[in-house]
């Protein structure tokens, strides 16, 4: 006997996902050139410059993710780019709010999963971005 027919899935908007990864390209590219930047000559820009904030920041211990609130079922799981799968153990499931919600066909959460998960990429982006910044200005 053959399986039961799903239903059709309604259309997911991932326009959000999708500028959100291409700012996390564009930020993380501005982040190479600057480090490119300092490092050149041997680092002797770097030498001269005070990287007391760039250090700062990179040291900072950051979770790209939270908006506050966690994993569905498990709210202690603040992670939005990977974290352990609900039912899978510790193995790690990549954009786990998004994904998780369209394995168990709940649809609106997977709406909104990916407008929350892009939110949290754009944030990241922003931060890489005002770290490059920073890098760029102390070798100056």
């Amino acid at each position: 006997m053959p399986p039961a027919k799903e239903t059709v899935p309604p259309f997911l908007n991932f326009a959000p996902l999708d500028n959100a990864t291409e700012s996390l390209e564009r930020a993380s590219g501005e982040y190479r050139k600057a480090l490119e930047k300092a490092g050149s000559n041997g680092g002797a820009a770097l030498a001269k410059a005070s990287l007391v904030n760039v250090n700062r920041a990179l040291a900072e211990k950051r979770a790209p993710a939270h908006t506050g609130r966690g994993a569905a079922g498990r709210p202690w799981f603040k992670h939005f780019v990977d974290a352990p799968g609900q039912y899978t153990g510790y193995e790690a499931k990549t954009l786990p709010v998004v994904r998780e919600a369209i394995e168990q066909k709940q649809w609106k959460e997977a709406d909104a999963g990916i407008v929350v998960t892009a939110r949290v990429l754009e944030a990241e982006a922003a931060y890489i971005h005002t770290i490059a910044q920073q890098l760029d200005a102390a070798v100056h």
